[in-house]
């Protein structure tokens, strides 16, 4: 059964429209993860699951139930926000009791609820303190324990980690993905950050100026981009990008021809984008590889691995290896090479993937 089902959802400001129709279902028990670049939509169409935007077309199913014109708090979904949204003048016991409160749970059952999510999201020995006196994560888990004690059927995450230093998110990441392995409670997660996208989705959605790129696993749409948007903004650093055109061999860029997996007979002569992960080269050649003469501008250490910031013709490019304890063999490398299966075309006037 779906959780949560988009048919043809538009939302609109007057004559401006800022999602286009999108089509999504989010499976019971499913973590799906909304991701795109400022103004996409993305947090429009949390709100409008959440109730707090009207939906201007379309409609929305929740479990099996239309509720396009229930009121938010009718909706059995809880919301955590970016900047926690909690009462300063109450404790964290009571922030977490409030919407227990205001359903009028018996006080017995209360605390026993505050007690269970306290103990899940280790705030125990934090429960008499008010927020003022709490960390960033200890917030963003009181924020979080208010929308488990409800025990909703949908949890929306509207970029709740954002206020977090980066060492910090990486501990939330993993107690999000933790929290809900252990709940089951179907969840959107709304995020610009591709790597958040990455580690805690089960799918993703790629959204871009108010429409649905592509959705899929984080491997499958890392591997298989459907066009040069998702291409460029997953993965870190982006998948690099040349113009080339299709020959009997393979395609060619600047004179170089780049081998390339699949029968490309009925594509020569097109023009094409290739696509090339900076994962996905190697220093040394091997079978099936193709070379590619670089000028290197930089290395960017990075501990166990750093980025090669190279030349390729009249391309900058950027690729990622390993640096076995040391960077000292890099500074002389002037070839890198890439396997034909791990490079991907798309078409260069509709930047539509190309099946291979």
């Amino acid at each position: 059964m779906s959780g949560v089902l988009l048919q043809n959802i538009v939302k609109a400001y007057g004559a401006a429209q800022v999602v286009h129709g999108i089509n999504l279902t989010v499976q019971e028990k499913e973590f799906v993860v909304l991701v795109g670049p400022s103004g996409c939509g993305k947090s429009t169409t949390l709100r409008m699951i959440a109730g707090l935007e009207e939906i201007t077309e379309g409609q929305l199913s929740i479990y099996g139930k239309v509720v396009n014109r229930i009121a938010p708090k009718d909706r059995d979904v809880a919301m955590v926000f970016q900047n926690y949204a909690l009462y300063p003048h109450l404790n964290v016991a009571d922030n977490m009791a409030f919407g227990l409160r205001i359903r009028k749970m018996p006080k017995p059952e209360i605390k026993q609820q505050i007690k269970n999510v306290a103990e899940i999201l280790e705030l125990t020995d934090y429960l008499e303190r008010r927020p003022a006196d709490l960390s960033g994560g200890q917030r963003q888990r009181v924020a979080m324990g208010r929308a488990i004690v409800r025990h909703p059927k949908v949890f929306l995450f509207d970029e709740p980690l954002s206020n977090l230093d980066a060492k910090l998110r990486t501990q939330m990441r993993a107690e999000i993905r933790r929290l809900h392995n252990r709940l089951g409670v179907t969840s959107i997660y709304v995020t610009h950050d591709q790597v958040e996208a990455m580690t805690l989705a089960d799918r993703i959605v790629v959204m871009n100026d108010g429409r649905i790129e592509q959705v899929g696993t984080p491997m499958e749409l890392f591997m298989n981009p459907a066009n040069i948007f998702v291409a460029g903004f997953l993965g870190s650093p982006p998948m690099n990008q040349m113009p080339g055109t299709v020959t009997e061999k393979g395609v060619e860029i600047d004179g170089i021809i780049i081998a390339v997996s699949g029968n490309l007979s009925a594509q020569v002569g097109r023009k094409v984008i290739v696509g090339i992960r900076p994962e996905h080269v190697s220093l040394q050649k091997e079978k099936g590889t193709t070379a590619l003469p670089i000028n290197l501008d930089l290395v960017e250490p990075l501990g166990s691995e750093a980025l090669l910031h190279a030349q390729f013709g009249a391309h900058q490019l950027v690729f990622k290896t390993e640096t076995q304890g040391s960077i000292d063999h890099l500074s002389d490398v002037s070839e890198v090479y890439v396997h034909a299966s791990m490079v991907k075309l798309f078409d260069a006037e509709t930047g539509e993937a190309l099946p291979l």
